[in-house]
């Protein structure tokens, strides 16, 4: 699909794409640009404990999730996939409200929204992923699973068990790396042996693709075959995309200490969503006033959910007992019954 070299190019394309689409790629990666920024603010003001930027991935995310079926698909996510969870449909305010350790997993419905939690464990969401698509074979369903993980995670011994699990027994799964480059402070040179996550797919048994993770229309066509594919019963599909962590590791990180500004500076000039907005307006897809207008919608959206997330009422601490097992356990009662008594006095 694509190679190292060509990730860097300054110009994309969408002329494969339909309009419509395209507009939606971009309203929805302009909008989780502005809420990154908004929820930045929020952990500097407090609101948040901490927060992972997704700021420069956004093709990455939007284009991926978009290529999928809500109805039928299940996405599972590590703690940075925000604007995946936007173009995917979930309602955000709930979606958010995690950051603020409000609930478990946010204040969405999972299942209704077909949109796992925010995931923490270094490659967790991939072995899950499998056993999901597994399960949705076995009754009989023809939805696809996505994982998403990134270049850090591909060392972890769960994303190897679970990619040969899948590969085995041709479980419907896309496995989509978020190469960007800096596992924490790692970089890849010093983590990812042979240089390329998409090449150990043969190993696997599945096919692996490298694409530009900055070119929204490459990440969707790549993504769409690969789902596709796995739909079709013909397994799983690797698929690594290329992009670049321009903003610290978490709002905790200092990036300066280990790697080279000048390196970031270069791949934010290769701002996707500035790469999807030079195609459109050459594509003939939309024009300057339609642009700007997507901009200010995009702009209040950003702002009505952090509003929301911000004034979101907590919940009651019984909740904290809720969903910890099926049938409670002895133990699990004696620890609500305390908390209770404590709350009383």
């Amino acid at each position: 699909m694509t190679t190292r070299e060509s990730a860097g190019r300054d110009t994309i394309t969408v002329d494969h794409l339909p309009p419509e689409l395209t507009r939606a790629l971009y309203r929805d990666m302009r909008t989780a640009r502005d809420l990154d920024t908004e929820a930045i603010a929020l952990q500097r003001q407090g609101v948040f404990p901490a927060y992972v930027s997704v700021r420069g991935q956004e093709a990455a995310q939007v284009a991926s999730a978009s290529a999928l079926d809500p109805t039928r698909d299940f996405v599972f996510p590590t703690y940075r996939e925000m604007a995946s969870a936007l173009a995917y449909g979930v309602e955000m305010v709930g979606y958010m409200a995690t950051h603020r350790a409000l609930w478990h997993g946010g204040l969405y419905d999972v299942m209704a929204s077909r949109f796992g939690a925010i995931n923490a464990v270094v490659g967790g969401p991939v072995p899950h992923a499998v056993g999901w698509a597994v399960g949705e074979r076995l009754r009989g369903d023809d939805g696809v699973a996505l994982a998403y993980f990134g270049d850090g995670a591909s060392s972890e011994g769960d994303v190897h068990e679970a990619m040969n699990f899948a590969g085995v027994f041709g479980a419907p799964v896309v496995f989509f790396c978020q190469n960007n480059q800096w596992a924490l402070s790692v970089p890849n040179d010093r983590q990812i042996a042979g240089g390329s996550i998409s090449a150990r797919a043969a190993g696997y048994g599945m096919p692996g693709v490298l694409v530009d993770g900055n070119d929204a229309g490459a990440v969707h066509q790549a993504t769409t075959e690969a789902v596709a594919r796995a739909r079709r019963g013909e397994g799983p599909t690797l698929i690594e995309a290329l992009t670049y962590r321009v903003e610290p590791h978490s709002t905790s990180d200092d990036p300066g200490r280990y790697r080279d500004e000048t390196e970031t500076l270069r791949w934010r000039d290769r701002d996707p969503l500035r790469l999807l907005r030079e195609a459109m307006l050459a594509a003939g897809h939309t024009d300057e006033a339609r642009l700007a207008e997507v901009d200010a919608q995009a702009r209040r959206e950003a702002e009505r959910i952090r509003d929301g997330v911000a004034t979101a009422p907590e919940p009651d601490g019984s909740q904290l007992f809720a969903h910890v097992y099926r049938e409670t356990t002895e133990e699990l009662t004696r620890q609500h019954r305390t908390w209770q008594e404590e709350v009383e006095l």
